[in-house]
């Protein structure tokens, strides 16, 4: 009995409770009941005394029991209204928090969509790029062997060619070198395929600068009357690299050199020190390359000239060269113009840069 009592007197105390902690309710109920206590203590103070007509006691009546509790009503009324405000401002950012969780979700969906699609468009890419690699090396492979049968027969036809008219052995000599030059463009597009397939085997050793110079220049000039400066420091140490595809890579600079030049104008073959690196670089006199050319000069198929009358080329030299050197951990670039007389700019350096072999006492330490 006691306990259901005690129960109900806390729960109307509560219910009370809330009810006066409503502003609301507190705006009037407070002010007023201020504006009463205040009233029944002025009267109580001064009525037994006679002085309602006293100033001070309207001026009291006035200040506690009027305006006191109007400030009051008006401070509570303030704080209504920030309660309020921020109310608004909950409500605003809850609703801007579900907006945003929404657009996240949505957003996250699509971006999951377009991820995906991108996953098998790559996927689609490297199969074909794969397709293509294969197809290029397999015809390429095919095309090998009836070259090697027709240089062979050219060959053949050409030591005993002596008994045969003069354009006819002009025509042979002729066929002879536009086989070779298929027989090159072949084995390219082979080594580009095997390069980007990543199957490309690199031999790396010591290798020495001047003779790896002199032999691409020898290979490359062997029938040209070309003039070549030498400038290559002596005592070079050995770079540590392959051979034979350092050696390739120097011929096709050599190669675009004496193409690009005038006749009358020397080549320049350079080697030196370059930091902790060996730089072995090719200055021609050429008509240099211009700056839109500059931004494509390593990619596949890039010429510097394209005209009818331009020498022949594929395109190809250049960007097999930079894949090369990079598959030997070397660097490649160029540098033009190189020459200026006259106010005239020329000429074309192009460079290799490969580390220098280590020696027994350097793997020592």
């Amino acid at each position: 009995m006691k306990t259901n009592i005690l129960a109900r007197v806390k729960g109307l105390v509560r219910r009370w409770w809330s009810w006066l902690l409503d502003l609301d309710v507190l705006q009037w109920a407070l002010p007023l009941f201020l504006a009463v206590t205040a009233i029944t203590f002025e009267l109580i103070e001064h009525v037994p005394q006679n002085e309602l007509d006293d100033p001070y006691f309207m001026g009291e009546i006035i200040i506690f029991g009027l305006m006191g509790p109007l400030i009051i009503r008006g401070l509570i009324v303030w704080m209504q209204q920030l309660l309020a405000a921020q109310k608004r401002a909950a409500a605003e950012v809850q609703a801007l928090n579900r907006d945003l969780e929404s657009k996240v979700i949505e957003r996250t969906a699509a971006l999951e969509q377009r991820n995906a699609e991108l996953d098998r468009l790559n996927r689609e890419l490297r199969d074909l790029d794969e397709m293509k690699s294969d197809f290029v090396a397999l015809v390429s492979h095919e095309l090998r062997a009836p070259l090697t049968a027709l240089n062979g027969g050219l060959e053949l036809a050409l030591q005993s060619s002596e008994n045969l008219p003069p354009r006819s052995r002009a025509i042979l000599e002729i066929m002879e070198e536009e086989s070779k030059r298929l027989t090159d463009f072949v084995q390219t597009i082979l080594d580009v395929s095997r390069l980007e397939a990543g199957k490309f085997a690199i031999t790396l050793g010591p290798v020495a600068v001047r003779p790896l110079v002199e032999q691409a220049a020898a290979i490359v000039l062997a029938s040209s009357q070309r003039k070549v400066e030498w400038d290559i420091t002596p005592n070079l140490p050995p770079i540590w690299g392959d051979e034979t595809y350092l050696e390739q890579t120097v011929r096709n600079f050599i190669s675009n050199a004496d193409k690009y030049s005038p006749a009358d104008k020397p080549i320049q073959l350079c080697a030196c020190m370059d930091g902790d690196r060996i730089r072995i670089s090719v200055k021609d006199y050429g008509p240099g390359i211009s700056s839109e050319m500059s931004e494509r000069i390593f990619s596949r198929f890039s010429r510097l000239q394209s005209a009818e009358s331009s020498p022949p080329g594929w395109g190809l030299g250049l960007y097999l060269g930079r894949k090369l050197i990079e598959a030997q951990n070397g660097g490649i670039g160029f540098v033009s113009p190189v020459w200026e007389h006259n106010g005239i700019k020329s000429g074309s350096e192009f460079y290799i840069l490969m580390p220098v072999a280590q020696t027994p006492e350097d793997d020592l330490e």
